[in-house]
């Protein structure tokens, strides 16, 4: 079967098609045009479903329609399914960066659906007179409204799978805060010694600005629900039966169970991609964070020995082919390249967004690429930074707390209680002659060691509280 072929044509042809492929004759051109990239659209099954979803819902809404007999329905419908439940993923060899504003991408689904249902029906693949990827899969539909539903569709149900691995890891950072709640260290600002407080609160802090995200996300991805199926051409609904529209965006609400709505103005969105850009820039929001987080890891687990060595990473490999010994971060490494690239791939998509002439956008294609290549980086680095890093992270607690009784800074908790002039002077002269803060307030008998020693303590320093002591002069 593999050295077999059937022969197809279009508009610029015929051309052999090997048997075996369930692809057709636009696909084929496709491929051998656009060979730009290693990003294929069968490495994002998400995409896929979305097509297929996209193309079930049309099916639905042409048969109720009377425009499709129930065999062609029941055939399109059950291609459609076997697709979303993962087969025939391997027919999708289009590249992502393409063309034709995403024609390539729209026929490969048609054709394959088209000649998955003629088989069904009891057809052979080609014998496009009883099931056509035009006529009938893209019945009442265009590239410009079926492509970029299915993208959303597919932007989605990946939202879907990064927020679930995103919530992990920032669960992964609450266990580490509450492992660390009493663990004193001091707080650093401008890379400069600050104010005292807990380990737990520095993976806190890493957990809550990574939770306050989630918003942001959902709202970006809440924008995918709106689709412009109908529209055909350029939204003015050519080519399609009056109610499709309707029809179609509730047939899609019944396969994926989602509260899929009409865009008030189908014109208007056809040539809008405005929720990819804002789903890249939730992405990057959430990428600048990370990056800050990580480079938190490695400055704070800096050393061994000439370094900050508040808490330990997991030893993950040798870093270096010549230093023996020598440990890398190598996981915050990778996680900040990953949040590198998901920037970079937001500017593209802005770039991209921006470029929208008259009806269309033409360069949707490379959005989605982007947006889908980010999701699929996130997770993985997710993934990644959790099990491979945060989770088996442990604390140097006495080093932590040598770091604050040396400190300068702790001289901070005094100037409430010592005034700013008292503590300047003991900060100064702590810095010239290298004694401790602690010792130079004893040995200046401005507070007694019983007072000093309530204002230092822990739980005194890490949060607001009020004391009632007085300076001794």
């Amino acid at each position: 079967m593999n050295n077999e072929f059937r022969t197809e044509s279009d508009l610029l042809g015929a051309r052999e098609i090997p048997a075996c492929a369930l692809y057709g004759v636009q696909t084929l051109r496709g491929i051998e045009n656009f060979e730009i990239s290693k990003f294929h659209l069968n490495e994002y099954p998400l995409f896929i479903k979305g097509l297929a979803i996209t193309k079930m819902a049309a099916a639905m809404a042409n048969y109720e329609l009377g425009l499709l007999t129930k065999e062609q329905h029941d055939a399109i419908v059950q291609a459609c399914k076997e697709i979303i439940d993962g087969k025939h993923h391997e027919q999708f060899p289009v590249d992502m960066i393409q063309g034709g504003a995403g024609t390539t991408t729209n026929m490969n689904a048609n054709e394959v659906i088209a000649n998955r249902a003629l088989e069904l029906m009891g057809h052979k693949r080609g014998e496009y007179q009883y099931c056509s990827p035009n006529d009938h899969v893209n019945c009442a539909q265009s590239t410009n409204d079926a492509y970029p539903t299915a993208i959303h569709i597919g932007m989605w149900y990946s939202h879907v799978r990064f927020v679930e691995h995103y919530r992990t890891l920032i669960q992964a950072f609450h266990a580490k805060s509450e492992e660390f709640r009493n663990i004193v260290k001091m707080g650093r600002t401008q890379l400069e010694d600050a104010v005292p407080m807990t380990l737990g609160q520095t993976f806190s802090g890493f957990a809550s600005i990574l939770e306050d995200e989630i918003k942001h996300l959902n709202e970006a991805a809440a924008d995918f629900l709106t689709v412009n199926m109908g529209a055909t051409a350029i939204g003015t609904g050519i080519c399609a039966e009056p109610g499709y529209a309707e029809k179609c965006v509730a047939a899609l609400c019944t396969i994926t169970g989602l509260e899929f709505k009409l865009s008030d103005d189908l014109v208007g969105a056809t040539s809008d991609t405005s929720c990819l850009v804002g789903y890249a820039s939730a992405m990057k929001r959430v990428a600048v964070k990370m990056n800050k987080i990580c480079n938190d890891l490695r400055l704070l687990a800096s050393g061994p020995r000439c370094g900050l060595g508040e808490f330990n990473l997991p030893a993950m490999q040798p870093g270096s082919s010549i230093m023996p010994g020598k440990v890398n971060p190598v996981i915050p490494e990778v996680m900040s390249q990953i949040c590198y690239k998901v920037m970079g791939n937001e500017l593209c998509v802005t770039m991209a967004g921006e470029a929208a002439q008259m009806e269309l956008n033409a360069m949707e294609p490379v959005m989605a690429q982007c947006d889908f290549e980010s999701v699929d980086l996130m997770i993985n680095g997710f993934e990644t930074l959790r099990t491979r890093c945060v989770e088996g992270i442990t604390a140097n607690a006495d080093r932590c707390l040598a770091y604050v009784h040396n400190s300068i800074g702790i001289v901070t908790a005094l100037n409430p209680v010592i005034g700013y002039k008292n503590s300047t002077k003991i900060a100064k002269e702590a810095l010239e002659t290298g004694k401790s803060v602690y010792d130079l307030v004893l040995e200046h008998d401005i507070l007694s060691k019983e007072d000093l020693d309530t204002i230092l303590s822990p739980e005194n320093m890490i949060k607001p509280v009020k004391l009632d002591i007085k300076p001794r002069h």
